[in-house]
């Protein structure tokens, strides 16, 4: 009978291309035939054949008794088959498994090429059960008389210490006899073993340092020098003492091997095992930093990679010696290889301090500017380049041009600026200046880490205010980047933080009345909608302060420029009130109505001169006298922000605050309107309304009985319930037109609450994706950015930091601590332990709205002793001389102000432009 071998079945396989599927299916079913028959080289060539189908993806697990038959053949090369199937194919889950114990056994005795043979396949499919019953004969196997059967048993008491830990210490005498073997490589495993067994109990492995550094001094195999050194720093934490016996050696190793691996091992057990501390571990440490310096010029990425990775590790502790390679180090940060970008940011991170931090992050920075990548050439130029026999390759886009890489290189310079609290920074006009390049040149999200660092920096330096306020007026002022806010990347939350400096601290604006237009201008509709309150808070707050600095100056020529401020700033702010934001729409009422109060005023105030003229009442010449001599209304908002100091907050200050008596999250700020369709008990449904329960069954006398009754909330009581019954309405005894009338009313209830301010639900804000026509949006490229030190010669960059801005080298003092609530000073030293964020925001962003205000803390404020405070009679008299500014009371149900006197009301600075 003709049977089919291996090669043959190979070449069918691939003359059967079409039909390999048949094939395969024909070829199997013959294997069926041959692997069943009393022949054993046909069994075992079929099993060979099996074995190349399994490499191809064909099961060959319903083959595994079969394979044990070829296992147990007195032939070798037969038996190498079996061996070869059963390492491929057994698993931990094979049954036949267990039938291998006495084999295994017989084979291990057996002439030493069988047991080779059962060494190499028993590594592959050793379990548990195997590894106890076969480790003694493992053990012995460790004094055999020819080297590759114990270099062999050396390397499969692994996988059975891994299988069966219990024996570790019955053989580890074995073990340490064969460090002293004669032959090289039975030593090279035993040293392999040892090394990866140390990884899980180093301190097992003590007793073998004696035998271990014997090697280490007289070996010359780079390879074995290699697992020796790593094996020592692995023991080194937990013996101190190596460390001094092992440093002479280690550093002649460092100072005369060629072998790149190596020193990097060497490299790396002098840093886990503290070899770099002392007198001579400065030595040392300069000496390694000086070699992996040699690798960062290499061509060969793994050296540069490797090389970085120890440098990380080096820097913590010596850092002025990493420092002195800094320009190579930065250089790595343009490298095409992302892993090797990635290890040279974490170094820079790792070795920034005062004194060469501006110029890492002026280099950070330089990477993050667009660079003009050359044009293809043109068909006429490669066609002349191709005649001529000279091609230009075209230069390739800079690795930083990936956005992911932006992202990061951009959240990395804030983080090494901000670290331990600005620590290392000493110029903050400078770092001001950074942030709001890196606003400019980032082109990633990045505007919301920008905006925090921005507020908390302004916050904490006082000395630096000033300048910050100056440029963000800048930014404010600057059209192209608010046209391009609403574009990907264009860190449009830093628009927030100018808005909000130049509001909080408008005493340090040059010329407000200029702000006032550019705060209100058209363009600022397209911002988010927290970004546009913000910008009405500003405005109001910007005008306050511009208003009472002209009174205390006041010319009577200077009341047309105010009203036509006025008049501006009441026409701008009609489109802001119809803005669909209910924030905003608030901001821009209340605003309104202040500057139409102004405006009134404006309008009735006559100068000095012209009420000496018959115009005034008789008797009224004592209360000109003590009437101010500018419109009282410019004093009207300033107040209202001016009270308290913005402050930046402890990280504890919180936590230091008591609950105050009585305060209950849980009650309505405002009572949901009752339902009267048959319920009774306010009920919380699945959409966080209030459902009223049903009284579904009255008694004789009329009371309604709830469904439930008082098991269901006794038991809801028990299971720990603390709040009110929470009773579901029995659905079961609902009627149709029950059901109807419930979907009514909720449907009425939800449509009544949609436009609530004190009802909150996760859809009202929700907004159309495609608000804006896509096609209508103008096109801007912003990839011509030139590097930095060219911006000051390109007006195209908007480059802040120019010749013109100069900084002051002034001592900054920052508040590091913050401020903490009166009566909770004992908690400050508890703060103080705890290490304080890198960035904190101020205390009015965190308990505030998204554009906070100063002093909105208060309920009143004093009236300023300058002028006596407003008094409105009730309804306004029609005399002919100008009154003053009275207000008529509209018939709504509004809380009037107490305390007044002779039917006149006084007005008081309130809390009108909250923030919250």
């Amino acid at each position: 009978m003709w049977e089919r071998t291996l090669q043959d079945l190979i070449r069918g396989l691939r003359a059967s291309k079409q039909d390999e599927a048949k094939f395969i299916a024909t070829a199997i079913e013959e294997i069926r035939q041959e692997i069943k028959s009393k022949d054993m080289e046909l069994k075992a060539a079929a099993v060979l054949k099996l074995t190349y189908l399994d490499m191809l993806g064909y099961d060959m697990s319903w083959a595994s008794f079969y394979i044990v038959e070829v296992m147990s053949s007195a032939k070798v090369h037969l038996k190498t088959v079996g061996y070869l199937a059963a390492a491929q194919s057994f698993t931990q889950d094979t049954d036949v498994l267990m039938l291998t114990t006495n084999l295994l056994k017989k084979d291990f005795s057996s002439r030493p090429e069988e047991v080779a043979i059962s060494l190499n396949g028993f590594s592959q499919f050793v379990t548990p059960d195997l590894a106890r019953d076969l480790s003694p004969d493992l053990v012995k196997m460790l004094s055999h008389s020819r080297p590759h059967i114990r270099k062999r048993a050396v390397v499969l008491l692994f996988r059975v210490f891994q299988k069966f830990p219990e024996v570790i210490p019955h053989a580890m005498s074995r073990i340490r006899e064969r460090l002293e073997d004669p032959d090289p490589g039975v030593v090279a495993a035993t040293i392999n073993v040892l090394c990866e067994l140390a990884r899980y109990n180093p301190s097992d492995y003590l007793s073998l340092a004696p035998l271990l550094f014997h090697l280490l001094t007289t070996s010359n195999n780079n390879w074995m020098l290699i697992k020796i050194i790593k094996l020592f720093g692995t023991l080194t934490p937990h013996e101190p003492r190596l460390v001094k016996k092992l440093m002479p050696r280690i550093s002649e190793i460092i100072s005369t091997t060629p072998a790149i691996s190596l020193l990097y091992e060497c490299v790396r057990t002098c840093i886990i095992g503290g070899m770099l501390q002392g007198t001579a571990g400065n030595a040392l440490a300069r000496t390694c930093v000086s070699k992996l310096a040699t690798f960062l010029q290499d061509e060969d990425q793994n050296l540069k990679y490797i090389s970085l990775l120890a440098m990380v590790n080096i820097v913590p502790t010596h850092p002025h010696l990493v420092a002195e390679y800094q320009d190579m180090i930065l250089a790595s940060v343009d490298d095409q290889d992302i892993s090797i970008r990635m290890r040279a940011l974490d170094l820079v991170s790792a070795m920034t301090n005062s004194n060469n931090l501006q110029a890492i992050v002026q280099q950070l920075l330089s990477h993050l500017v667009r660079t003009e990548a050359s044009a293809l050439p043109s068909a006429a130029q490669t066609l002349s380049q191709t005649a001529s026999g000279t091609t230009q390759t075209p230069r390739l886009t800079s690795p930083s041009q990936n956005p992911a890489y932006r992202l990061i290189l951009s959240q990395r310079i804030l983080t090494i600026c901000s670290q331990n609290t600005y620590e290392n920074i000493v110029d903050f006009e400078w770092y001001l200046s950074v942030l709001v390049d890196l606003a400019y040149v980032a082109s990633v999200d990045i505007g919301s880490e920008i905006r925090d660092q921005l507020v908390d920096v302004t916050a904490r330096v006082q000395g630096v205010q000033r300048f910050t306020v100056s440029l963000m007026v800048k930014l404010l002022c600057d059209d192209t980047f608010l046209m391009n806010a609403d574009q990907e990347g264009s860190c449009s939350e830093v628009l927030w933080a100018a808005a909000f400096i130049c509001g909080e601290y408008c005493g340090e604006l040059a010329d407000p009345q200029k702000l006032l237009s550019y705060l209100l201008q058209p363009r600022v509709l397209d911002l988010p909608p927290d970004v546009i309150a913000v910008y009405l808070q500003a405005t109001t707050k910007v005008f306050g302060v511009w208003a009472s600095e002209l009174a205390e100056r006041w010319d009577s020529d200077d009341l047309p420029r105010v009203k036509d401020a006025v008049e501006s700033t009441i026409e701008r702010l009609a489109d802001f009130v119809s803005n669909p934001d209910i924030e905003v729409q608030e901001r821009a009422a209340n605003a309104l109505q202040l500057f139409t109060f102004i405006r009134a005023d404006l309008n009735s105030y006559r100068p000095p001169v012209e009420r000496g003229f018959g115009y005034e009442e008789v008797g009224s010449s004592s209360s000109n006298a003590t009437e101010p001599d500018f419109p009282k209304s410019l004093f009207l908002i300033h107040p209202l922000s001016s009270t308290y100091e913005l402050k930046t907050v402890a990280p504890n200050a919180q936590a230091s605050v008591p609950i105050p008596e009585g305060l209950d999250l849980e009650a309505w700020i405002v009572p949901p309107p009752k339902e009267s369709v048959g319920h009774a008990r306010g009920e919380s449904d699945d959409d966080g309304t209030i459902v009223e329960t049903r009284m579904v069954k009255k008694g004789k006398k009329g009371k309604g009985k709830e469904t439930g009754g008082a098991k269901a909330r006794s038991k809801k009581k028990k299971d720990g319930d603390i709040g009110p019954e929470r009773l579901a309405p029995a659905e079961e005894e609902l009627t149709e037109a029950e059901r109807a009338e419930q979907a009514r009313l909720k449907a009425e209830r939800l449509e009544r609450q949609k436009d609530d301010p004190f009802y909150l639900s996760n859809d009202r804000h929700s907004r159309k994706p495609d608000q804006h026509d896509v096609d209508s949006i103008p096109v801007v490229h912003l990839d011509d950015l030139p590097p930095l030190s060219q911006a000051a010669e390109n007006p195209r960059v908007p480059m802040l930091r120019s010749n013109d801005v100069q900084f002051s080298r002034q001592t900054f003092v920052i508040d590091r601590v913050g401020e903490m609530p009166s009566g909770a000073v004992s908690s400050v030293a508890s703060s103080s332990s705890s290490p304080v964020p890198s960035v904190g925001l101020p205390a009015a962003l965190i308990n505030r709205g998204p554009s906070p205000s100063v002093g909105n803390g208060a309920a009143t404020t004093t009236p300023l002793s300058g002028f006596p405070a407003y008094e409105v009679d009730d309804e306004v008299s029609g005399t002919a001389t100008p009154p003053p500014i009275k207000v008529t009371r509209a018939k709504k149900k509004t809380k009037a102000v107490s305390g007044a006197s002779n039917g006149k009301k006084r007005i008081a600075a309130s809390s009108t432009m909250s923030a919250s």
